[in-house]
């Protein structure tokens, strides 16, 4: 029976998209935003952030995974790619949680091909722990060193999303 130890609350969540998504409309005020959700994972903070951006943007999805339970396979499969158009516009890619950064590595490469004016990143979790590649998250709403987390849209072998909070999974 997998054990739940509680890491981050739902109002600590809460709080930390309301400033992340203020400081957005700060930055992006008067640009051609639109946000990127990476699936599966994305789809509750996207929906939660999106909500907290005051000025105007648009929300397309892109989807690529490389996990296959809890073991990175480093192979990245693009199972949904954006409908919009995307040059010259400011894409924000919205991410549940950065771990190696080899699949978001691939998706800004990808983007990048799109031709699009600028391209940062926003995510839930900025997780150290197996970093391998370098990559620049300019919006975190919170950084964790390691653990292996579910809960407010990170799953386990597809489990667990759907759970408001965030907690360290011990199997």
């Amino acid at each position: 029976m997998p054990e739940f130890i509680p890491l981050i609350s739902e109002e600590e969540i809460k709080a930390r998209i309301q400033e992340t998504g203020e400081k957005i409309t700060k930055d992006y005020k008067d640009r051609d935003l639109v946000l990127i959700g990476v699936l599966k994972g994305s789809f509750v903070f996207l929906a939660d952030l999106t909500r907290k951006i005051s000025i105007d943007h648009e929300i397309d999805l892109i989807g690529a995974s490389s996990y296959e339970g809890t073991t990175s396979t480093g192979q990245i499969i693009f199972t949904k790619q954006p409908d919009l158009e995307l040059e010259g516009r400011d894409v924000l890619l919205v991410e549940d949680i950065v771990d190696t950064g080899n699949t978001l590595l691939k998706i800004v490469d990808f983007i990048r091909l799109l031709n699009p004016r600028s391209i940062k990143i926003c995510s839930l979790i900025d997780k150290q722990e197996r970093r391998e590649v370098e990559i620049n998250v300019n919006y975190s709403c919170f950084s964790l060193d390691k653990g292996f987390i579910v809960g407010y849209g990170l799953d386990y072998n597809e489990k667990y999303r759907n759970l408001p909070a965030i907690y360290d999974l011990k199997l």
